[in-house]
C-alpha cells in the first residue's frame, strides 16, 4: 500500500535555529520551507522535517542515516565543517571513526545538536 508513496522523515529539536544551521550548513541539506511548525529540508528527495519540541528524549540508537559511496571522503568533508564523529568502546574504528562490519560495510556515527545519533554507511 505505501510502497509507491514517498517517505517523510521527522527529527525533533529544542533549538530550531541551531538545528537549521547544522542541517543546512554542516550537512549541506537544502532548506525548502520554514514555519513555526518545522524547517523542511530536501534530503536527496526525502523530505526531512525538523520539528521544534520542548524536550528531546535521548535515543540509544541511530535515528537517521545516509548511504554514501565514499565514506572516507564524506567523513573528511563533514569533519572539516566541524562535525565530530562518535567513538564507541569495543568497536575497532579507524582514525576517522569508521567501523568496518564483518560483512565489509563501513559505518561512521555522529550526533546532531540535540544529541540524535546519525550515521553514514558505505555498503559493499
Amino acid at each position: 500500500m505505501l510502497d509507491s508513496s514517498d517517505l517523510v522523515a521527522f527529527i525533533a529539536t529544542t533549538d530550531p535555529a541551531r538545528a537549521r544551521e547544522f542541517y543546512e550548513q554542516k550537512l549541506g541539506l537544502l532548506l525548502t520551507s520554514h514555519s513555526d511548525f518545522a524547517d523542511v529540508f530536501d534530503a536527496n528527495g526525502t523530505m526531512l522535517r525538523v520539528t521544534p519540541v520542548a524536550e528531546v528524549p535521548a535515543a540509544g540508537y541511530t535515528v537517521l542515516g545516509w548511504r554514501v559511496t565514499d565514506i572516507e571522503a564524506t567523513v573528511r568533508g563533514l569533519a572539516a565543517k566541524g562535525v565530530v564523529f562518535n567513538r564507541y568502546d569495543g568497536m575497532d574504528q579507524d582514525e576517522n571513526g569508521i567501523w568496518t562490519t564483518p560483512g565489509g560495510e563501513k559505518v561512521a556515527w555522529f550526533a546532531d545538536p540535540d544529541g540524535h545519533t546519525l550515521s553514514l554507511t558505505q555498503f559493499r
